[in-house]
């Protein structure tokens, strides 16, 4: 038993690892962006509004992953409808709960399929090829199961069943790589680092040494902090963008924002939210003041770095 698990294994293995290998899909991946980014455009000033949609900006966390809990669980209900409807042939309303649920998870899946592309967009590298190989086995489930909804419609019930059944096992087979894009490549992860920073207010930068407008980072307590001056305040936020990482020392003030270098996402200089993705997660923020000529920085009130005493396993 433990070999065979071994051997399932190896296989998934194999299989996520030769989709970050296609090299050749480098070429048409960047063009698909492109007319992303092109469709985008074409929304003008509600383009933003749509790109924090999809992202999930306005929620707080990406939407692609919620969303492709419908076609999965749709499709996985189907098969069970449709295993019940063989199996009981003399009572009704199988057969139509079936169709039924194909039909859910068609709409789920279009859903997934379109905030999916938006993650993907600005993804690089392994992870980008990985998501579209992904993306590419979720389309064809798709459409069997359009197919299958179709011929179910039209009373061919059987080859109905066929179509979904294998829609439902590339949609099985695609969940795998996109456990693999959440879980080794960290799309959608938090990127901003979870470190709590000072307690007490400590001294990181000469007040005069900050430059209005201008990005710095410092160290407080081993942990990497951004400041920017702007409109007689010191602001101090996280150095890492929450979508993937980027160092937010090389972004840049934009109105009342600091946005990332990498994909311009911006960030409210006071709360740290995102108020413009791809990201969805806000920045850390920590308070400021400035004693002696000096800016101090510390954790923002309220957060506590280990439980209550009450409840600690460590206590004597």
């Amino acid at each position: 038993m433990a070999h065979g698990q071994e051997w399932i294994g190896d296989v998934v293995e194999w299989a996520t690892r030769a989709s970050e290998r296609l090299t050749w899909l480098d070429r048409p991946s960047y063009r698909l962006e492109h007319v992303i980014a092109w469709g985008f455009n074409l929304l003008g000033a509600g383009s933003d509004r749509m790109r924090n949609a999809l992202n999930g900006t306005y929620i707080g966390h990406p939407v692609h992953p919620a969303l492709t809990a419908v076609p999965v669980g749709a499709w996985s209900a189907a098969v069970v409808l449709d295993v019940a409807d063989i199996a009981n042939r003399q009572r009704p309303g199988f057969r139509e709960a079936a169709q039924l649920t194909v039909g859910v998870g068609i709409l789920g899946s279009a859903a997934a399929s379109v905030t999916g592309l938006a993650d993907w967009q600005y993804t690089h590298d392994e992870m980008r090829r990985a998501g579209l190989v992904h993306g590419l086995v979720n389309i064809a489930a798709l459409g069997l199961c359009i197919a299958s909804w179709w011929d179910r419609h039209r009373g061919l019930h059987g080859r109905g069943r066929v179509l979904s059944g294998l829609g439902y096992g590339l949609t099985v087979a695609s969940s795998f790589l996109g456990g693999n894009l959440v879980y080794r490549h960290q799309v959608g992860v938090d990127h901003s680092t979870n470190e709590l920073g000072p307690a007490k207010f400590v001294p990181v930068l000469p007040a005069d040494h900050l430059d209005d407008g201008v990005p710095q980072r410092v160290v407080a307590d081993e942990v990497g902090i951004v400041l920017i001056a702007h409109n007689g305040a010191v602001h101090a936020l996280g150095e890492r963008c929450p979508h993937l990482g980027a160092p937010m020392v090389d972004g840049w003030l934009y109105r009342d924002s600091l946005v990332c270098p990498w994909h311009g996402s911006c960030f409210d200089l006071g709360t740290g939210t995102a108020i413009r993705g791809p990201a969805s997660a806000p920045l850390p923020t920590f308070e400021t003041r400035i004693q002696d000529g000096q800016i101090e920085v510390r954790r923002q009130r309220g957060v506590r770095s280990e439980p209550p005493d009450e409840v600690s396993a460590y206590e004597g």
